[in-house]
């Protein structure tokens, strides 16, 4: 039995496709028929993919038939191609469906595909391959690789983490990231001053990192990007004349990606030991600000917060981030204690002789002593914006007045292991 099924995936892919084309492509016949010939597999052969045809084939010249073995096998890979089909089209329906935006499934259903094999894991002893995801209307065969090596297990952790952070911004903006981390935002006009600003945050970090992008690159970005080892560039689109200057460097990753269709999932899985954990993605951030010492903000040192916020969230916690208006400063990343994030900040912006008087601090929760607060005082550091929450609240907002310092609190942590 050999059935040729509506090709509702591919339809379903179409921007032009309406609804009514959609259902019409939904196959009611042929997975019936294919799950009644796999049920009868001992008297009837379901062939499920054109890769069992050469397979068949050879039965037909070696036994005159096929062997009991053989159907059975081509039952097994029936059924996980009828239940394969049958998920894409729940994973369309249920998109349609008004539910909780928070409401996490009763029973989760993991059928992916694979997309690509890649060299190796995060180790050279480790395999991996990327699959793609149930249906979500974006998927990540979606990014257009234009150039390059092909993307290792890292590479599509960082891009994709570039990507999750340039889609805070809505002005120009150009992001650096070293091991998913940013080592460099900055927000300009003029795109070749924006990656000026962002490489001075952590020049040494930004060795072998990946640049993310929220605009067409350049011939001129092109060829100030072409001056460093990159691993990546992630960007909406290149020039013909920035494709012809980096394309020169053979290795380098070109990757666009479909900025008006991408977006963040709305669940995060990962593998824990015996089991998997779930939870809503932690979106684009949109947090209202709650003054709460003696001091406000000004307009520029609002806006710098903001663009402060949006950062944090995208750094490993312990988290912390110094910057201005549109440029950050420093970062602390992954600390075991906040005090050690704040230090670590303060030493790279001076190792980068960067000045942080006058800039800001995001913290991404709250802070469990006074003693961040002293040490960003000491540093020049002017307002602070963090979740709140402690017990010591009040500590830590009076030593914000004792130094002058203006404090907003966001009512949302954003931790991330």
């Amino acid at each position: 039995v050999v059935v040729n099924f509506y090709p509702f995936e591919k339809v379903i892919a179409k921007k032009s496709a309406t609804h009514e084309e959609i259902v019409e492509n939904i196959d009611i016949g042929g997975p019936s028929m294919m799950r009644a010939a796999s049920k009868n597999y001992r008297s009837v052969c379901p062939l499920p993919s054109k890769k069992f045809y050469q397979k068949l084939i050879q039965q037909l010249d070696e036994f005159g038939g096929t062997t009991l073995e053989f159907r059975r096998q081509c039952a097994a890979e029936t059924f996980a191609m009828t239940s394969e089909y049958e998920r894409i089209i729940y994973g369309y329906w249920s998109n349609l469906l008004e539910k909780p935006h928070k409401e996490l499934p009763d029973k989760l259903e993991i059928s992916v595909s694979k997309h690509a094999d890649v060299r190796y894991g995060e180790n050279p002893h480790q395999q991996a391959a990327v699959y793609l995801t149930p249906f979500s209307g974006f998927q990540i065969n979606q990014f257009c690789q234009l150039h390059g090596k092909a993307l290792s297990y890292n590479n599509y952790l960082d891009f994709s983490a570039a990507v999750a952070l340039i889609l805070e911004f809505r002005k120009s903006t150009i992001a650096i990231l070293k091991h998913t981390n940013p080592c460099g935002v900055a927000q300009n006009r003029d795109l070749v001053k924006a990656f000026e600003m962002a490489l001075a945050c952590d020049s040494v970090s930004a060795f072998g990192g990946i640049v993310s992008c929220n605009r067409q690159i350049t011939s001129e970005l092109a060829t100030k990007l072409k001056t460093m080892f990159l691993e990546c560039i992630v960007a909406p689109s290149f020039t013909d004349e920035a494709l012809e200057i980096l394309s020169k460097k053979k290795n380098l990753r070109l990757i666009e990606y479909p900025q008006k269709s991408v977006k963040i999932p709305d669940f995060e899985i990962r593998s824990i030991v015996g089991g998997l954990l779930v939870q809503q993605s932690d979106g684009v951030s949109s947090e209202e600000l709650n003054f709460v010492t003696e001091a406000t903000p000004t307009d520029d040192e609002q806006q710098a917060l903001q663009f402060a916020w949006k950062i944090v969230k995208h750094v490993k916690s312990n988290a912390i981030v110094y910057a201005r208006e549109n440029q950050l400063l420093g970062v602390g990343a992954g600390q075991m204690s906040r005090i050690d994030s704040a230090r670590f900040a303060a030493e790279k912006a001076k190792l980068a002789k960067v000045d942080l008087t006058g800039a800001v601090m995001a913290s991404d929760a709250f802070f469990p002593f006074r003693d961040g607060i002293d040490a960003a005082h000491q540093h020049g550091i002017t307002a602070v914006i963090q979740p709140g929450g402690s017990i010591r609240d009040q500590e830590v907002i009076d030593a914000a007045n004792e130094h002058g310092m203006k404090m907003v609190f966001t009512g949302k942590r954003h931790f991330k292991h």
